[in-house]
Parts: C-alpha cells; sequence; structure tokens
C-alpha cells in the first residue's frame, strides 16, 4: 500500500526522470511545465482504448494537462505543451472519479499523471473512501521514476505504459531523453511487481496487470522489432503488448522530415508479424484508420 506522503506541490521536485528541482510549492513550473496546482483538460468516458479498458461503456478518463517528455509527434499537444485545461483541486478530483463511476465507467484512466502524483494519490484515497470500486488505470508514457511509482502500490490496479524506444538516439532526437530505455525498463519492472500477471472478468475486462504499447514509428521497424523482443524475451506472457499504427503526423514534424507521414500497412504488418513469429499471444493491435486526427479527443475542459 502507498505510504503517507505529502499532498503539495514539490519544492524541489524530483517525480520524474529529468529531476529539474523546480520550486512548484512556490509556483515555479518544471521541465513538464506543470507549476503548485492540479489541471486537466478533459474528464469523460473514453471508447478509444484497448477493447478491454474501454469495453462498451467507455472508460472513464482523466487527461492530466503537461508532460515530463517533449515527443515531437505528440497527438495531445494542446495538453503536453499547450498548457490547455482548467486547475482543480484535489477534492474536485476526488469528486470527478466518483463522477466518471456513477457514469457506468468501466475504471478510471489517469492520462499522463506522473507530475501530479502526490495529488492524485489524496484524490483516489478520499474517492475510495467514498465508495470509488472500480479498477484504477495508469496511462502513462514510460518515462517514470520507480520511487514515484511506489506512491501508487495499492491503489493502481492497471498499469498502460508506453514503451516508446530502446535506442537512446531516437529517444533523445524525439523526446528530448536519450536516458528513456533506461527508465522505462526500471518503470516498467516495478509496474509488474505492483500489478502482476493479467486478470480479466467474466466479460474480458482487465480488471488488473500491465499492458505495454509501442507505436511504431515510420522508417522505425527495426527499433519496433527490437522493443517488442525485448518486452517478450522479459516478461513474456505476463505482460500484454499493445503495438499501435495510430502515429498521425503533425505540423511540427516539418523539423523531422523523416516522420512526416503515417505509417505504411506494410510496415505495421511487417511489425505485427515478427510479434506472431517469435511467439508473442497476448497482445492488441490496431486498424490502419486509428492514424486519424477524428480519433483525438476536443479537450475542451469537458467533465473538469
Amino acid at each position: 500500500m502507498s505510504k503517507n506522503i505529502s499532498t503539495t506541490p514539490p519544492v524541489s521536485c524530483t517525480l520524474c526522470p529529468r529531476r529539474c528541482g523546480a520550486d512548484r510549492a512556490a509556483g515555479q513550473t518544471g521541465f513538464c511545465g506543470a507549476g503548485g496546482t492540479l489541471k486537466a483538460a478533459r474528464a469523460a468516458l473514453h471508447f478509444w482504448e484497448e477493447p478491454c479498458i474501454s469495453g462498451k461503456e467507455g472508460s472513464g478518463t482523466v487527461f492530466f494537462s503537461y508532460c515530463p517528455l517533449k515527443c515531437v509527434y505528440c497527438q495531445n499537444q494542446p495538453i503536453s505543451r499547450g498548457g490547455a485545461g482548467k486547475d482543480i483541486s484535489i477534492d474536485r478530483l476526488t469528486e470527478i472519479f466518483l463522477e466518471l463511476q456513477e457514469k457506468n465507467a468501466r475504471n478510471i484512466n489517469m492520462v499522463t499523471p506522473t507530475h501530479y502524483i502526490p495529488q492524485i494519490v489524496s484524490a483516489l484515497r478520499e474517492a475510495k473512501h467514498r465508495g470509488l470500486t472500480i479498477p484504477i488505470v495508469c496511462n502513462c508514457g514510460g518515462y517514470e521514476k520507480p520511487e514515484t511509482l511506489k506512491l501508487l502500490d495499492g491503489l493502481v490496479d492497471v498499469y498502460l505504459p508506453d514503451f516508446k524506444y530502446l535506442s537512446p538516439d531516437t529517444a533523445r532526437r524525439y523526446s528530448a531523453a536519450g536516458d528513456y530505455p533506461d527508465w522505462a525498463k526500471k518503470a516498467l519492472a516495478e509496474m509488474v511487481r505492483q500489478v502482476s500477471d493479467p486478470v480479466f472478468d467474466e466479460e474480458g475486462m482487465i480488471k488488473k496487470g500491465v499492458i505495454i504499447r509501442h507505436l511504431v514509428l515510420p522508417g522505425f521497424v527495426k527499433e519496433a522489432k527490437q522493443v517488442i523482443r525485448y518486452l517478450h524475451e522479459t516478461y513474456g506472457n505476463r505482460i500484454y503488448l499493445s503495438i499501435m499504427s495510430q502515429f498521425t503526423p503533425t505540423k511540427e514534424l516539418s523539423a523531422y522530415p523523416e516522420l512526416d507521414r503515417t505509417l505504411t500497412p506494410s510496415e505495421y504488418d511487417r511489425v505485427v508479424d515478427y510479434a506472431v513469429r517469435i511467439g508473442v499471444e497476448n497482445g492488441f493491435t490496431q486498424e490502419g484508420e486509428a492514424a486519424s486526427e477524428s480519433f483525438i479527443p476536443p479537450f475542451g475542459c469537458e467533465g473538469v
């Protein structure tokens, strides 16, 4: 179970691997962009996650503003970099969790929560005390400190991290995080330690476990295969893999011409075929039309 921790913003922030040291308690913004107040851009039923998370009723998804990563291809840039969203209190976040449960959400799905984890822990504890019973999903970029994840131990049921890169050079160029592979490996080990092997209910909805997402980048089939091999050889059937094709070019990619296109069906099929060939049994794939801006939700503070 998570320990007693301060719910106030850190005086010298070390929540993520950036360890930028920002005095967020005094209102300074960290590398991620977050200051001293919780901020969220959307809290609503979301239907575009993996089937075992969204179900028919939808996943109760809270999109938090800002992000420790700086991915040049981020499809949620209005909130990850632009700061779209609304300042909220811990009490309001507690209410949001309970409101989503009342809307018959299959789970609470916290998107990019890393830089707000102390406040989120407080909100989750209070919400559970007030009757929150649906599974809690931590949906993150994979660039996490195990020490920070330990604060969620006993509160989170399902981890849904990205595993973006194995190459430090690729991570540095596209996410300004050359140390991403090392931190992602350590973070994933902590996630699996906490929630162990996947457990599903009678409807096929996940109750506990780890689903790891890998977004295949155009031109990076070889690295995608390396990521999948690492995950499979390290964890086998203790995890589920979600191989994603939804790479969506944005105007910001003009400075990265090698990424300024969609993934071809051939590229994606080669990655999926490789996963099958090496023995991956537990996983999800996407249809090609997922690569569309229509799959990016509006961030107009609905439900916040």
